[in-house]
C-alpha cells in the first residue's frame, strides 16, 4: 500500500505548487480523500499515511466505515460530498464535520430540523448546478443567493461555503470561476471545487477544499 502514500505526497506536492503558483498559502487548501467504494486496506494506507480528511458519498457506507474510526481518531475530519436524502439528515448530522450537498428546500430543512435536535452544526456548502444540467441536482446559479439568504436568515443554517460539479464535456475553469463569483458577493469563505482531474485548476481558482478520490486510491470498486 506504499502506493497509496506516494499518490498522497504526489497530490499534496501539486496542490501545493499550484497554490504557490498565484501567491496562495498551500496550507489554505483542504484535500479530502474520496473513499467512496474504496477497498479498506487502501483507506487504511491513507491513514497511515498521515490523511486525516475523508469524503464519502453516502451516508450508511460512511458509517459502517469510518464510526469506529472516529472514537479512535480525534482529528479525523469527515465530509459528505455525495447526494443526501431527506431521510438521512439525521445520520448525516451525526457523522459529518462538513455536507457539501445542501441542493434543495426539503434538505435544508431536514438538516434544520436536525441541528435543532442535537445541537451539532457541521459546515454546510450549498450545491450549484453551474451547468444548469437537468439531470444534475444543484441549485441554479440566478437562484443561488435567494436560496443561501433563505438557508442563512430563515434556517439558521451553517452556510460556509458553495459546491459544484462542473458538466464532464466543459472546461471546469469557467465554472469555477462563476462558482467563486457567487460565493464571494455571499460572503462565503470556502469553495468546495475540483476533483482528480481537474483540482490543480480548481486551487488556481480559489478552491479551500478539492475533492480526490482516483488520483489518490485508484479505481474505485465498482
Amino acid at each position: 500500500m506504499s502506493e497509496v502514500a506516494a499518490r498522497l505526497a504526489e497530490t499534496r506536492d501539486k496542490i501545493a505548487a499550484a497554490a504557490r503558483g498565484i501567491g496562495r498559502d498551500p496550507a489554505d487548501v483542504s484535500l479530502i480523500a474520496v473513499s467512496k467504494k474504496q477497498p479498506d486496506e487502501r483507506v487504511q494506507a491513507a491513514l497511515n499515511a498521515g490523511q486525516r480528511v475523508f469524503g464519502e458519498n453516502r451516508v450508511q457506507e460512511a458509517q459502517q466505515r469510518w464510526t469506529e474510526r472516529r472514537a479512535a481518531l480525534a482529528d479525523l475530519e469527515l465530509h459528505l460530498v455525495g447526494a443526501l436524502q431527506s431521510n438521512k439528515a439525521k445520520d448525516a448530522v451525526e457523522l459529518f464535520d462538513a455536507i457539501h450537498s445542501v441542493d434543495r428546500e426539503s434538505v435544508a430543512k431536514a438538516l434544520a430540523k436536525e441541528i435543532a435536535k442535537q445541537g451539532r452544526r457541521p459546515q454546510m456548502f450549498v450545491q450549484i448546478n453551474t451547468g444548469e444540467e437537468p439531470q444534475k441536482a444543484g441549485i441554479a446559479p440566478g437562484d443561488a443567493d435567494a436560496f443561501i439568504a433563505w438557508c442563512r436568515d430563515e434556517l439558521d443554517l451553517p452556510i460556509v461555503g458553495a459546491m459544484c460539479l462542473p458538466p464532464a464535456e466543459e472546461e471546469p475553469a469557467p465554472h469555477f470561476a462563476l462558482l467563486a463569483k457567487i460565493a464571494a458577493r455571499n460572503g462565503l469563505p470556502k469553495l468546495s471545487m475540483g476533483m482528480s482531474g481537474d483540482y490543480e485548476t480548481a486551487v488556481q481558482l480559489g478552491a479551500t477544499h478539492v475533492r480526490v478520490g482516483s488520483a489518490l486510491f485508484g479505481a474505485r470498486a465498482g
